[in-house]
């Protein structure tokens, strides 16, 4: 693994507690490799503390998936180590590990009461009738169902089922919840709600949570930390404002989105800022303290924020650093913001507006706009 590799798999990292018991989870060179030679998760570092909330997020296909399932045990590594507080889980079956995994599909019992179905992990791990259920109503309490215990999973909404499915496996008192795509199979209006439910659940019993999701604004709205995965490996692991706005490379800002990329050649660099002009023309400048940043006549990428992109009716003379003349292919309201849907030579540009300018810009389409932006919102994005 490069060097660029291996810090974009630490960037952002939470560092493990120095003491003589480790604590939290270490995934470490995790690695699974599939009949056939399909390199599924490749060479994956992640540390998680107790109580954090950790998202996995990237594209179908891009190993968020099969790395929760190895932490699970529901798949095994073809190398590496899954370490949870100090103790190897990767020989252990998924009843054995402290850990609990939520399913998308809630994979409720139907003819099982809401209780039955809670209490079931309990009487798998040979807990007596009494206790079990004064647990798993406790457990019910906490996600709110406690009056729909004796109900079947089929007379609840799918927001109440995704409950009883979390109260199922926090009766268990896991050290760590895996929560694999939990809020696919809702409607928005309920993974709305649910987001914020799950998350204040989270911080009320001070678990660790790793959820995988390919929603950007899902992770961004719950993590912590958010772990961008892509092509079997991490590609950055920062808070949700870095990953949103200070994306590591082109893959992290093409799947995070409403970044606009200028991708062209080095015309101007000093010791704090590189100005890059595209093949259409357009130049911007972003600031860098990196010794490593390419020098003049070298290829570089940049990203521009969609929401930092300023719109005004075209100027007179050539646009500046940090603007450009663009023609209006798309004006697309959502309410209470617009996307202007902008191109330049050719080249796809974006920007996010407040919705109170729609009148304005409705029925814009075919006409010439320029757009600015400020160079601390540009970043310089790593090949």
């Amino acid at each position: 693994m490069g060097d660029s590799e291996a810090a974009a798999t630490t960037e952002g990292a939470a560092t493990a507690p120095s003491s003589s018991q480790p604590s939290g989870l270490d995934l470490i060179g995790l690695t699974k490799v599939f009949p056939g030679g399909t390199v599924a998760v490749d060479d994956v570092n992640l540390h998680v503390d107790h109580g954090e909330y950790v998202v996995l997020l990237g594209p179908s296909g891009c190993g968020k998936t099969t790395t929760l399932r190895m932490i699970g045990g529901h798949e095994f590594p073809s190398s590496g180590d899954i370490v949870l507080d100090g103790e190897s889980l990767v020989d252990l079956e998924p009843d054995k590990r402290p850990t609990t995994t939520v399913f998308q599909h809630f994979a409720l019992f139907p003819h099982r009461s809401v209780l039955d179905n809670v209490e079931f992990g309990l009487k798998m791990h040979g807990v007596g009738k009494g206790e079990r259920r004064q647990e798993a109503m406790k457990a019910l309490e906490m996600v709110g169902l406690e009056s729909l215990a004796d109900r079947k999973p089929r007379a609840l909404s799918g927001g109440q089922q995704q409950r009883v499915a979390l109260a199922r496996v926090l009766v268990t008192k896991p050290k760590a919840l895996l929560l694999d795509e939990p809020l696919g199979d809702l409607d928005r209006l309920l993974q709305l709600r649910m987001r914020v439910e799950l998350r204040a659940l989270q911080r009320q019993l001070g678990l660790m949570f790793i959820h995988v999701t390919h929603n950007q604004e899902e992770a961004l709205s719950m993590a912590d930390r958010i772990v961008v995965m892509n092509d079997a490996r991490i590609q950055q692991v920062a808070d949700p404002l870095t990953i949103a706005t200070r994306p590591r490379n082109e893959l992290v800002a093409r799947f995070m989105g409403d970044n606009n990329l200028i991708r062209g050649k080095v015309v101007e660099r000093t010791d704090t800022r590189v100005v890059v002009e595209s093949d259409a023309g357009v130049r911007a400048s972003a600031p860098t303290d990196e010794a490593g940043s390419p020098a003049v006549g070298e290829r570089a990428d940049l990203a521009v924020r969609a929401a930092a992109v300023r719109v005004s009716d075209a100027g007179g003379g050539e646009a500046a650093t940090n603007s450009a003349d663009c023609n209006v292919t798309f004006v697309e309201f959502l309410g209470d913001l617009v996307k202007l849907h902008l191109d330049v030579g050719g080249e796809r540009m974006l920007a996010k507006v407040a919705g109170d300018q729609y009148p304005a810009l409705r029925g814009r389409e075919g006409d010439t706009v320029r757009v600015t932006w400020e160079e601390e919102d540009v970043q310089l994005l790593r090949q």
